[in-house]
């Protein structure tokens, strides 16, 4: 018990000094705000640790310095957008100056702190203000990449000042002029043999495009009855989807006899013995078995295009393939049922079915072409 109790206060220990060394490090790399808030968290859980303290009060000095001098070199400089980098050492400094004025024991090592409240607060407003400026000047430029750029603008004033003057109201604007608006076309099945409907497959498209109508921010899906409905007369990209003719090979019907045994010996009756005594029987028995098969395999193509609506012109086509193969397996046996595995058992307690309808069989080699048509479409739209 004592040797544990003892093995724990070193643990302890060693914990203790791993801390304090972690903030010693990160000072003599330069890392101050990581030694200040390193040490402060040592000091709250031991407000006596010589070496935090140590920390603390060097990790101050030189985090105040240099974010003072990073403030008066940013004042001096021509780059448009330093005042969020004024922002940025301001809201430190008084990050700094709330989490030792709620640790006594970091106010004994460094009592007199500063707040730059108000000085953060001018910072912020001059940098909202130069986003927003900046903002309006390429709204202006009447094109979808300017008006990316416009937007990106008036989201960092809106996160630097919640409610800058009409900054969300110009993001939406910005936004809508800045979005690529895709409308996907999915054409009816053309097929010379079968009265086929897509059905299934355009409903997967539409749900997949409804759940992810924008891919990334700046590119906007809708089916064409969505596009009328809000007035998007002429669309950036069309995505087409066509499927080629459709293929039902035909019913393929196989049989296979074969003899199978037991895996192990089974009692098959009993012997009596010269005294009169009766006896089990064992020994691996067999059966006749017969498998039935019946198959037809279906496949097809979809195409995919997407046009550029204002060029007239193909960005991207591909044709993807889909294949589905129905079988149906069924059978018979003579002989010991015994001699079956439970697999065989199963398959003779079938019995022979007709293969399903070509709208079943389009149904179902539709689905992993879904699977490659929403990675082409992810992949094409990621950048945009």
């Amino acid at each position: 018990m004592k040797r544990s109790v003892t093995f724990l206060i070193i643990l302890f220990m060693l914990a203790g000094l791993t801390g304090c060394n972690k903030a010693k490090r990160e000072l003599n790399r330069g890392n101050y705000e990581r030694a200040v808030h390193l040490s402060i968290d040592k000091l709250r859980s031991k407000p006596n640790n010589k070496s935090a303290r140590d920390v603390l009060g060097k990790g101050y000095q030189y985090a105040t310095s240099y974010h003072t001098e990073n403030i008066a070199m940013l004042q001096a400089s021509q780059d448009p957008f330093k005042w969020e980098g004024m922002v940025a050492s301001y809201d430190f400094m008084n990050r700094m100056h709330e989490d030792i004025r709620r640790c006594p024991a970091c106010l004994e090592v460094v009592p007199q702190t500063r707040p730059f409240i108000d000085d953060a607060n001018r910072a912020r407003e001059r940098a909202a203000d130069v986003r927003y400026n900046k903002g309006l000047e390429l709204l202006g430029s009447n094109d979808r990449l300017s008006a990316r750029e416009a937007f990106q603008h008036f989201a960092v004033a809106e996160q630097l000042v919640p409610n800058f003057r009409n900054t969300r109201e110009l993001m939406n604007q910005s936004l809508s002029e800045a979005t690529l608006h895709v409308v996907v076309d999915q054409v009816p099945v053309n097929s010379r043999n079968f009265t086929l409907s897509a059905e299934f497959f355009q409903n997967q498209i539409d749900s997949y495009l409804a759940t992810n109508s924008r891919l990334n921010e700046f590119v906007r899906f809708y089916t064409p009855v969505e596009a009328e409905r809000e007035g998007i007369t002429q669309p950036d990209h069309i995505i087409i989807l066509q499927f080629d003719d459709f293929m039902v090979g035909q019913v393929h019907s196989s049989s296979n006899t074969t003899t199978v045994t037991s895996k192990d010996s089974v009692k098959i009756g009993q012997a009596t013995l010269p005294d009169g005594t009766k006896i089990d029987v064992f020994d691996k028995v067999t059966a006749k078995l017969t498998i039935h098969e019946k198959y037809v395999s279906s496949r097809g193509l979809l195409d995919m295009q997407i046009f550029d609506a204002w060029g007239d012109r193909i960005l991207f086509q591909d044709k993807m393939p889909g294949e589905f193969v129905w079988r149906s397996t069924w059978g018979n046996f003579n002989g010991d049922e015994r001699a079956l595995t439970a697999e065989q058992k199963r398959i003779v307690q079938r019995r022979e079915v007709p293969p399903p309808p070509a709208q079943d069989l389009f149904v179902e080699f539709t689905k992993p072409i879904y699977g490659q048509v929403t990675d082409r479409i992810r992949r094409f739209y990621a950048n945009f």
